[in-house]
């Protein structure tokens, strides 16, 4: 039992690590991840004989394993993925949580859905095809979405006879379009997915290749630097009054730490109101925490009674963040119906609602190029650009490049309540 306990408690610390998938059409990102989940020993016996017997009725060669994430009828019958899905697993030294996206164009905005809350992407690149259009949208929508850390998996090398020039060739072509691309950290890994080259275990068919498997970088990484621990910033989601004798004066605002962190004795600021406060406690479900850190999920109490409601954000006195109505964002086009300049939408950031008028667009990017369009004022489903946007109340932000959470904004359609736009603010 105690035994049982330990493990426990060691898996619940470790470190969680969260990677999406992209690339080009067909690149082989749902074979990888059933290669990466196979060979690590992560998927069940039964799980196992399903995919077999899938297989075997759509008369494939080999396993299919590439039918682990892809479980939508029409996802199996057309051999592609349309949906995000998510799969998680675990190695002794880390938590994963894969987000394996489409490629196709008219499913791009479900990639920027997958990638949003990523820590680590994998752009899938097919040796025989090289860099495609829809691998370079990839790579900028990663950029764009400030993902720390890139790795290039070069598919399919059992193809090209694992030739290293081929590899090489589409590494030089990639760091030449990196240039243009906002990335911290990028690396490069020749694998097959299908025979499960440099996945897990190291490939003896490319002896010329010296650097990690694709497992070990995964799990070595290192993200720890990844979070914004300097700006404190808690928005708050609900204020928690218990009706109970035993809590009878308890007044606590739950939320997720976006930012920074905070322990009792903290001076902060309630925004939009201004009032400040000291901490009093910082509370979980089981104990009160000396100190707490982004992302992890709590109840404050301040020493102050203060008007505070769902919206509102706690922020560090000596760390406030912009305030204002006049922002301007790059945006992701999500919606079939285009953008109306002027138009009205809903905007949700963080837990706030207001509403915003669209009231300028300076550029918006060509894909192919990565250069900047002035001249077309227009976007549509997949295009990306930069906005000017005016809303109805002030926000509390940060730009994008800053704070991935405060920074960020979703669009929203008042007429239909769909997601149109997905806005990183500048």
């Amino acid at each position: 039992m105690t035994e049982t306990k330990d493990f426990q408690k060691g898996y619940l610390n470790m470190e969680l690590l969260r990677f999406t998938t992209a690339g080009s059409v067909d690149d082989g990102k749902s074979t990888l991840i059933g290669r990466l989940l196979y060979d690590s020993k992560a998927i069940f016996e039964d799980q196992m004989e399903a995919i077999k017997r899938a297989s075997e009725q759509k008369g494939d060669e080999h396993v299919n394993l590439a039918l682990l994430t892809d479980g939508l009828r029409a996802e199996r019958e057309q051999g592609i993925t349309i949906d995000v899905a998510y799969r998680y697993f675990a190695t002794p030294k880390r938590k994963f949580i894969i987000a394996d996206t489409p490629g196709h164009v008219q499913y791009t905005r479900n990639m920027v859905t997958g990638a949003s809350t990523a820590n680590v992407a994998i752009i899938l690149v097919d040796a025989r095809q090289g860099v495609l259009e829809q691998t370079i949208r990839h790579a900028y929508i990663a950029s764009l979405l400030r993902i720390p850390h890139l790795i290039v998996c070069v598919n399919k090398m059992d193809l090209v006879n694992y030739k290293e020039d081929v590899f090489i060739k589409i590494q030089e072509r990639f760091k030449e379009l990196s240039v243009k691309l906002d990335v911290q950290d990028l690396r490069f890994i020749p694998i097959s997915a299908l025979k499960g080259d440099n996945v897990v275990e190291r490939s003896g068919n490319m002896d010329w290749y010296d650097g990690p498997t694709f497992l070990y970088l995964l799990e070595n990484i290192h993200i720890s630097s990844d979070y914004n621990y300097v700006d404190g910033r808690f928005p708050v989601q609900y204020v928690i009054r218990p009706q109970a004798d035993k809590y009878h004066d308890y007044r606590g605002y739950a939320g997720r730490i976006a930012s920074g962190t905070f322990q009792p004795g903290d001076r902060v600021a309630v925004l939009p109101s201004g009032f400040t406060s000291c901490i009093k406690s910082v509370d979980t479900m089981k104990e009160s925490l000396d100190m707490a850190f982004a992302p992890q999920s709590v109840v404050i109490t301040l020493e102050d009674d203060i008007d505070i409601s769902r919206g509102d954000m706690i922020v560090k006195e000596n760390k406030m963040p912009e305030v204002g109505q006049d922002i301007e964002m790059m945006v992701g086009w999500l919606s079939e119906t285009p953008m109306v300049m002027n138009g009205k939408y809903a905007i949700k950031h963080t837990t706030n609602d207001a509403r915003c008028i669209i009231r300028e667009m300076p550029f918006k990017i060509n894909i192919n190029t990565l250069d900047k369009n002035y001249d077309d004022k227009g976007m549509v489903l997949n295009e990306i650009g930069k906005i000017k946007i005016r809303t109805t109340k002030p926000l509390y932000y940060d730009s994008y490049r800053r704070n991935r959470i405060t920074g960020s904004v979703i669009l929203i359609d008042e007429s239909t309540n769909n997601t149109v736009g997905a806005g990183m603010i500048v």
